[in-house]
């Protein structure tokens, strides 16, 4: 039985970097992951003929722990195009259409009494259980639309923008999501929508998790399914699907909470984590990939939380042997409402929320069918954030827990990937040291 200083399960930011840091800690690490390739929810892949990311895209300098490893990587970004058409629903369900600027004075005032008292719920953005927040954490996003009185034109147009965001139904989601990525930003909303929809890594997440996995001094094993991790106060013994077992002295879990079940632990894992699991993390959405005929204007749109995309946008102009094309982004609240197999469907989703478009080819990865993900980005349902996080982040004796759903800054991004990767390194270094 091979034996090793520490096996991290899963390859994403967080697998990846936890491994690099023990490595250059001097351990022996040996990183699972049962994919055959590296980037957990980061998948950077040739379709439609661009390079795309069907997994997590965007990223800002105001997350501090992705910019450390732009910098450290000399990775570049690039900021997707801006939009010069706006298209969203009314009150009444029809299609408005305007510029940039006139959708934003529509939602400022509402955009602004959704998070107004960030700075009393979370003083900080880095401990986002302090504050206010527990006594609001059991409200939902829709509760708070529900109180604030908007004109009816002003709330359709502010709820279609959270429910992008939040990548589910509101009702569903807690009012804690949106208020710990604004204080993320130092309460101002406005920049919270630029750092998380706006600017994406040159040459891909590929390339920058490429550049991770190269600075890894130990093994990483693709297509190592773990089923099951043994462990004591001595150590653990993991065992992969096809029956091979690794002794370690420290195991780091970097699965999902919706996922982490797929895993038999013995001792069971302490109890926040098989309840949350259970409940699941409220994010239930899909990302696809569209290509439309000819070369659209720039634009961006916004349906409701009830249609099957909740956003659209214009990314890429492209062309081939058949003419002119644009690739489409999109985004909705329901996964199962969204197959990239069901031109018709796509279509009619499509003119819901911006019409006159040709859709021709689609394609998507469904995270929430995925085993090894069963979610998108980690939005928590009301009550989740401060009843658990802070156990959440607990080592269960030698098995640690580094995963963007435990992160305490930027959760649900690639910045909280990283940083709960670090926070775990840095244990499991002390741990063994002592």
């Amino acid at each position: 039985m091979q034996s090793v200083d520490v096996v991290v399960i899963g390859a994403g930011f967080a697998g990846l970097t936890a491994a690099r840091e023990l490595g250059h800690a001097g351990f022996e690490v040996l990183t699972l992951e049962a994919r055959d390739r590296i980037g957990g929810r980061t998948w950077t892949e040739q379709r439609l003929g661009h390079e795309l990311e069907l997994g997590a895209n965007w990223i800002h300098w105001v997350q501090p722990h992705v910019w450390a490893e732009m910098t450290r990587y000399g990775r570049e970004m690039i900021r997707s195009p801006r939009a010069d058409e706006a298209y969203w629903r009314g009150a009444d369900g029809s299609a408005r259409q305007g510029t940039l600027d006139e959708f934003m004075a529509l939602i400022e005032e509402g955009q602004q009494l959704v998070i107004d008292d960030v700075r009393e719920a979370m003083p900080r953005g880095s401990e986002p259980t302090v504050g206010t927040i527990q006594e609001l954490d059991a409200l939902s996003i829709q509760d708070r639309f529900d109180a604030l009185g908007l004109d009816p034109e002003a709330r359709a147009a502010n709820e279609s923008v959270w429910v992008g965001h939040v990548n589910a139904p509101l009702d569903q989601v807690g009012l804690s999501s949106a208020l710990r990525w604004v204080a993320a930003t130092g309460g101002h909303w406005q920049l919270m929508h630029e750092a998380s929809s706006t600017y994406r890594v040159v040459d891909g997440m590929r390339a920058f998790t490429a550049e991770i996995a190269a600075d890894i001094a130990g093994e990483i094993r693709l297509g190592a399914t773990v089923v099951s991790v043994t462990h004591d106060e001595s150590g653990a013994v993991v065992e992969t699907a096809d029956g091979t077992q690794v002794r370690a002295r420290r195991v780091v879990s970097t699965l999902p909470v919706n996922a982490i079940g797929g895993i038999a632990f013995a001792p069971a894992l302490p109890t926040v984590w098989a309840r949350q699991s259970a409940e699941t993390v409220a994010s239930q959405g899909t990302k696809v990939w569209l290509r439309a005929t000819g070369h659209v204007p720039r634009f961006f749109a916004y349906g409701t939380q009830h249609d099957a995309l909740s956003v659209l946008k214009a990314e890429f102009y492209l062309s081939d042997e058949q003419g002119d094309y644009t690739l489409l982004v999109g985004f909705g609240p329901e996964h199962a409402r969204v197959d990239p197999e069901d031109l018709a469907g796509l279509q009619a989703a499509v003119d819901a929320v911006r019409p006159g478009l040709e859709i021709t080819a689609a394609t998507a990865h469904d995270w929430m069918t995925d085993p090894f993900a069963q979610n998108t980005w980690m939005t928590h349902r009301p009550g989740q954030l401060t009843r658990d996080l802070a156990e959440l982040q607990e080592p269960a004796g030698v098995v640690h827990f580094a995963t963007t759903d435990n992160a305490n800054l930027w959760g649900g991004f690639i910045d909280g990937a990283i940083e709960s990767g670090l926070r775990e390194a840095r244990r499991v270094a002390a741990a063994l040291r002592a």
